[in-house]
């Protein structure tokens, strides 16, 4: 399905005043916020359970006054929004064969789609609804009922069709359940599941709600819209503090205000491509009906709005997919460092090897490395000694990075050496008639594979094994030299991008590190990213900028997050570039160096197809035996 705006779907939450019992009054309401919904772009809207009589009618549910009034009402609301292009949920009381059903009826250009009744009723000391309502069943196949003046759809099985995004709704209780309909609704085809609910505020009750929306909406790759009774409700015994939220596959977009007296409209877009990818991925999601009751219908809106693609959101588009939210930014440092040294402790222990053999550049990602290595050493009760830390000080090192590089071994009480590799390369040079001053590819890859060849060597000597040192980001982009610093006995960082190495190594000096060590990961941190392999200026100042190269890894690693994650297309990248970095870079940066991505990425999968062992830390990953299988010719044309 190729949807207009890449795939995203304008929905909303609101909650309403109401009087209990005064259905003119909350039509009034409801209309109100339909328009306001309506004029922010909204294409479907949901109110909380029985919102059109409230929902603490208790015993006047009785009444035929109360369920004609509402009947009227929504009569009106009909004909009031019949030419307004947008599909809304209410909740009310229908009669249906001499019983009350607690229903959400969906509703668009005057018309009733249908008519889903709650499956699960509370019993409980507070909730009676077993006194007023009938509770139904999904496995009954929907029938056609009058209602409201038109013809539609009853029963829980519904699907409904709004320009090709398919939603379906379940009401308060049935979430609560231990298969809620929700699932199925799912499995059936619903990627958007809206609940309408009238859930009384406890304390601790909010964070149990919220937990269990998300998960639902996680597990069933779908987004999940709730809206909860507020202000107005009848407050004799319980209060309702007006709660709503829009999750998509487990992650909160959107949440209101608790206990507000006004009313509020909560309003984000949904990814549909988003959930189609996730549900594609996953061999477990079952996509297809687990009954033959299923009904689906197509929602009529109308008149479409101009939709250019380039729309404004209203979701925050995180420019850092790879770096954990700041509610959980330590926990989940500490979660991904420990997965590192778990990795190597493995190794270390399977091997038994004596030493580990890495190379210090005074650069972050050799930093990083360094620091897994201790605190591997640590965690086994091994002395750091048998780390060798190798400094290999060549054409383009400079006085920071060496010196950097030393304080650090010091501070961490490694095994140090420093071995030139000038003499080595220069006669390599000899050897095979290139000229020093030609400073091209070949000029650069001799040295890379000169320290590639020490290191291994020292590894031999003392029966230890290579700790490699590359990045996810590097791995991407294939900024790595083949066989050489592209090779190593066990790769500690191909799981962690370049802006969460920053990360990790500033995590790591704040909380793990004495005052000498942070000193120098604090300096490493400010040292811009080189490869160091072009000769200093007359200054003895770096000369190589490795992202004036290869260009930013904020915007390789959003491009790398969204291509191998969820199989954007370029298009929807870009889009979703324009919308995180739009105070950052302009239109015109973020194509240059997408198309630098795409080309890169295609042309270098022959390096990823031979990398050495190392640990998955993440969702996106990068190594052949496992989540990234693909031909090295492959053709990048049409992601050009």
């Amino acid at each position: 399905m190729n949807m207009p705006n890449h795939g995203f779907y304008r929905v909303a939450a609101a909650i309403p005043q109401v009087r209990v019992a005064d259905c003119r009054f909350n039509i009034g309401q409801i209309r109100g916020l339909i328009r306001k919904a309506l004029d922010s772009g909204v294409e479907i809207v949901c109110f909380p359970e029985l919102s059109v009589t409230a929902y603490t009618c208790a015993d006047l549910f009785f009444q035929k006054t109360l369920t004609q009034e509402a009947e009227r009402a929504v009569e009106r609301l009909k004909k009031e929004t019949e030419q307004w292009p947008v599909t809304f949920i209410i909740g009310l009381p229908v009669e249906h064969n001499s019983k009350l059903y607690n229903c959400a009826v969906v509703c668009g250009r005057g018309k009733i789609y249908g008519i889903v009744p709650k499956i699960y009723l509370p019993n409980y000391s507070e909730f009676y609804e077993k006194r007023w309502f009938e509770p139904y069943r999904l496995d009954i196949p929907a029938i056609e009922i009058n209602y409201a003046g038109d013809t539609a759809a009853f029963g829980a099985g519904l699907l409904f069709n709004v320009d090709g995004v398919k939603f379906a709704v379940e009401i308060c209780e049935d979430v609560w359940s231990v298969i809620p309909p929700s699932s199925y609704h799912a499995m059936a085809g619903a990627r958007a599941l809206f609940n309408l609910s009238a859930s009384d505020e406890l304390i601790g009750k909010r964070h149990y709600v919220k937990s269990l929306i998300s998960q639902q909406s996680a597990r069933c790759h779908a987004a999940y819209i709730y809206a909860a009774a507020g202000f107005g409700e009848s407050s004799t015994d319980l209060v309702y503090s007006g709660n709503a939220y829009i999750y998509e596959n487990g992650r909160l977009l959107a949440e209101s205000e608790r206990f507000q007296l006004d009313e509020q409209l909560i309003i984000t877009e949904i990814d549909i491509e988003l959930l189609d990818a996730e549900r594609k991925k996953n061999t477990t999601f079952i996509s297809r009906p687990t009954t033959d009751n299923y009904r689906e219908i197509t929602v009529y809106r109308g008149d479409k709005k101009d939709e250019s693609g380039y729309l404004e959101l209203n979701r925050t588009i995180n420019p850092a997919p790879f770096i954990p939210a700041t509610e959980n930014y330590d926990e989940s440092c500490e979660e991904i460092f420990s997965i590192q040294v778990s990795g190597l402790a493995k190794r270390l222990v399977h091997t038994g090897v004596k030493s580990l053999a890495l190379g210090i550049s005074g650069g972050l990602d050799s930093t990083l490395a360094l620091l897994v290595c201790v605190k591997t050493v640590d965690k086994l009760g091994l002395p750091r000694e048998m780390i060798h830390g190798i400094t290999m000080p060549g054409f383009g090192t400079t006085n920071r990075t060496y010196m950097n590089a030393i304080h650090l071994m010091d501070a961490l009480g490694i095994a140090s050496r420093e071995i030139s590799i000038v003499s080595a390369c220069e006669q390599h040079f000899r050897d095979i008639g290139h000229d020093p001053s030609v400073h091209d590819v070949t000029y650069e890859n001799v040295q890379a594979r000169e320290r590639t060849q020490i290191l291994m060597d020292i590894a031999n000597q003392t029966n230890g094994l290579v700790v490699g040192t590359g990045d996810l980001s590097e791995l991407a982009l294939g900024w790595a030299t083949y066989n050489g610093d592209h090779m190593s006995m066990y790769a500690v960082n191909t799981g962690i991008p370049k802006t969460l190495v920053r990360h990790l190594v500033r995590w790591v000096a704040e909380n793990r590190m004495d005052d000498s060590a942070r000193t120098t990961l604090l300096d490493i941190l400010e040292t811009p990213v080189s490869p160091e392999l072009l000769p200093v200026d007359s200054g003895g100042q770096m000369t190589q900028f490795t992202e004036d190269v290869v260009g930013p890894y904020e915007l390789h690693d959003f491009f790398l997050f969204y291509t191998l994650r969820y199989g954007f297309s370029p298009a929807k990248i870009e889009f979703l570039a324009r919308q995180a970095f739009r105070n950052v870079y302009d239109n015109a940066v973020i194509l240059k160096w997408m198309e630098v991505f795409y080309r890169r990425f295609f042309s270098q999968q022959f390096k990823r197809s031979c990398i050495p062992d190392g640990p998955k830390v993440g969702s996106v990953n990068l190594s052949p035996r496992g989540d990234w299988r693909m031909p090295s010719d492959a053709s990048p044309e049409s992601w050009g």
